[in-house]
């Protein structure tokens, strides 16, 4: 089971109600934030999410309203008696941002990984998460990332009785591990059947549509896209400040083959977002708002 929680979804300034940009995602104790903009904290407390289990901070770009949070973060989970490390991964000037910032946070009892990405697609393995964080079209360096959750095989007895292997190995290759026990390697594809449908979550903000980011998001089971304009006659404005129309991240959801679409990062200019809705899911039925709070227990499907 995968918790995700739409923490803020105001774009360029907060608004009453609406915080900045901030995603949260959690599996089997560990909490990943993906951007961190003013008010997260808040929306944190809101949410009862807690701050001492965030172990992968992933920012988008260097927008103020994406970063502008992680200060404040930090000092509160210092206050919290954090002394696990922290990893951030986010676009190359990473380092030199983070340590800026801690300007005015520079003791901290935990240590700080940054990890910069510089090519088009990179992939990371931690706690559990398999993580693609991919480039993006926006005014400046700029990723999206997909979370994912993989799924094993089935573990099955009978194959195991039948290759005898030891009881006690049982265990460890159900979790995928590679055990060498009395002088014979026992590998998992030795008792799991072929993999089965994992979890996905897409995240896209700040950027106009391209195909790679359909690509990246191929078959979610929810993509949170940004929607920064809904009137039409704004679709000159979305190109001149590389960002989306509420259609053209319909449009991406339906080439990706997704399950569900929220929209994300409004304009403060939008008023009356709902109103929209109807042409938004004329393009992709299984289209919603983005709202504040709004969160969903992704869970593996039924065998």
């Amino acid at each position: 089971m995968l918790d995700v929680c739409l923490l803020g979804t105001a774009g360029m300034m907060p608004l009453p109600n609406r915080w900045l940009t901030a995603l949260s995602l959690k599996y089997n104790g560990s909490n990943i934030l993906i951007d961190c903009g003013e008010g997260t904290q808040i929306a944190m407390k809101e949410a009862g999410i807690n701050f001492k289990p965030i172990d992968i901070l992933c920012i988008t770009h260097f927008h103020a309203d994406h970063i502008s949070g992680l200060p404040g973060l930090l000092l509160t989970m210092g206050n919290a008696e954090r002394t696990e490390p922290l990893t951030i991964i986010g676009p190359k000037g990473l380092t030199r941002v983070v340590t800026a910032l801690r300007t005015i946070a520079p003791e901290l009892p935990f240590e700080i990984k940054c990890i910069e990405l510089n090519e088009q697609d990179e992939y990371f393995e931690m706690n559990g998460y398999h993580i693609h964080a991919f480039r993006v079209k926006h005014a400046v360096l700029c990723y999206g990332y997909s979370v994912e959750i993989r799924r094993s095989g089935r573990f099955s007895v009978e194959r195991a009785k039948e290759k005898e292997i030891p009881m006690r190995l049982w265990n460890p290759l159900q979790k995928g591990n590679t055990v060498e026990f009395e002088g014979r390697v026992y590998t998992p594809d030795m008792v799991l059947g072929p993999a089965r449908k994992g979890i996905k979550v897409t995240y896209c903000t700040d950027s106009r549509p391209l195909e790679h980011i359909v690509e990246a998001a191929e078959e979610s089971d929810l993509f949170i896209c940004e929607g920064m304009y809904a009137e039409k006659e704004k679709i000159v404005k979305a190109k001149q400040y590389k960002h989306m129309t509420f259609y053209e991240a319909a449009d991406m959801a339906k080439r990706a083959g997704v399950k569900e679409l929220w929209l994300t990062h409004f304009s403060p200019s939008l008023v009356r977002a709902e109103d929209y809705m109807p042409q938004v899911r004329d393009i992709f039925a299984n289209a919603y708002l983005g709202k504040d709070g709004k969160s969903v227990e992704l869970m593996f499907d039924e065998d």
